[in-house]
C-alpha cells in the first residue's frame, strides 16, 4: 500500500510540475466561467422550473470538458514514461503491474475531479443571485458530482489505455479522444434506432450516456448507468493491464 501511494504521489506531482497540467486547469476554470456567465444570462431572461445542475449538463461547456480534459490528463501517463526510457526501470522496479496501472489511472482521476472543483462556487454564485434555493439542492449536486465522477473514471481509464499502447504522447490523446467521442455519439445512435424493437435498439438505449448523465443532473440515482461506466472502466483498465504486460515480452526498443 506504500508503494501504492508513493506512485499515486508521483504521478499527481509530474502532472503538477509540467505545464500541460495548469493549461488544462486554465482552461477548464475559464470554460466554467464562461458557462456561469451565459446561465446567468439565460436566467435573467426566463423563469426555471429544474435544478440549475440540469441546465448546466445541456450546455456545450459541459461535455467539452468532459471530452477533452481525460485524454490531454492521461496521455503522459505511458506514452512519456515509455518516450523517455523509464518505463522499463518503473517496470523493474518491485512493484506490480496491477500497481502500476492503478497508480496511474487514480492519480489522473483525482486530477480530473479536482479540475471540476470550480463548478461548486459557480452554482452557489448563481443560486444566491437568482434568489431561489430550490435550484440548487445538495441532493442534485452530490448526484451531479457522482456522474461526472462515473464518466470521468470511464474516461480516464480510456485514456490510461490509449497511452499504454503509444510512445507518443499526441497519437495517445488523438485516440483516447476518438474512443471517448465514439461512446459519446452512440447517443445519437440510439435516436435512430429508437423506433425499432428489439436487442439493438435496448442495447442502444442503455449505452446513451448523455441520457444517464440527464439523470444524474436532475438529482435521479440510477443503477444502469453505475453498472455500465463500472464495467467500462473495468474493461479498458482490463486492456490497459494486458498492454502493460505485453511489454514484458518485448525487448527495451520494442
Amino acid at each position: 500500500m506504500h508503494a501504492f501511494g508513493t506512485l499515486v504521489r508521483r504521478e499527481m506531482g509530474g502532472f503538477f510540475y509540467s505545464w500541460i497540467g495548469y493549461v488544462v486547469m486554465a482552461v477548464v476554470v475559464f470554460l466554467l466561467g464562461l458557462s456561469c456567465a451565459n446561465l446567468i444570462v439565460v436566467l435573467n431572461n426566463q423563469a426555471m422550473d429544474k435544478p440549475i445542475t440540469e441546465v448546466f449538463y445541456r450546455t456545450m461547456y459541459f461535455w467539452f470538458i468532459l471530452l477533452v480534459a481525460p485524454p490531454l490528463i492521461t496521455m503522459r501517463s505511458f506514452a512519456q514514461e515509455k518516450s523517455s526510457g523509464t518505463f522499463e526501470t518503473l517496470m523493474t522496479s518491485p512493484v506490480s503491474d496491477v500497481q502500476v496501472m492503478l497508480s496511474k489511472f487514480t492519480a489522473a482521476l483525482a486530477v480530473y475531479m479536482i479540475t471540476w472543483l470550480p463548478l461548486i462556487p459557480c452554482l452557489l454564485i448563481m443560486r444566491h443571485y437568482s434568489n431561489d434555493p430550490a435550484m440548487l439542492d445538495g441532493g442534485s449536486l452530490a448526484a451531479t458530482y457522482l456522474g461526472i465522477f462515473l464518466l470521468g473514471a470511464l474516461y480516464v481509464s480510456v485514456g490510461c489505455f490509449a497511452s499504454s499502447v503509444t510512445r507518443s504522447q499526441i497519437i495517445a490523446a488523438i485516440l483516447s479522444l476518438a474512443i471517448g467521442f465514439s461512446l459519446f455519439l452512440l447517443n445519437f445512435l440510439s435516436l435512430a434506432f429508437a423506433s425499432e424493437v428489439g436487442w439493438k435498439s435496448r442495447m442502444l438505449a442503455h449505452a446513451g450516456l448523455i441520457e444517464h448523465m440527464e439523470s444524474f443532473a436532475a438529482g435521479v440515482l440510477d443503477t444502469r448507468p453505475v453498472i455500465l461506466c463500472a464495467s467500462l472502466t473495468v474493461f479498458f483498465l482490463f486492456l490497459t493491464l494486458k498492454a502493460i504486460e505485453s511489454r514484458r515480452w518485448k525487448s527495451p526498443q520494442g
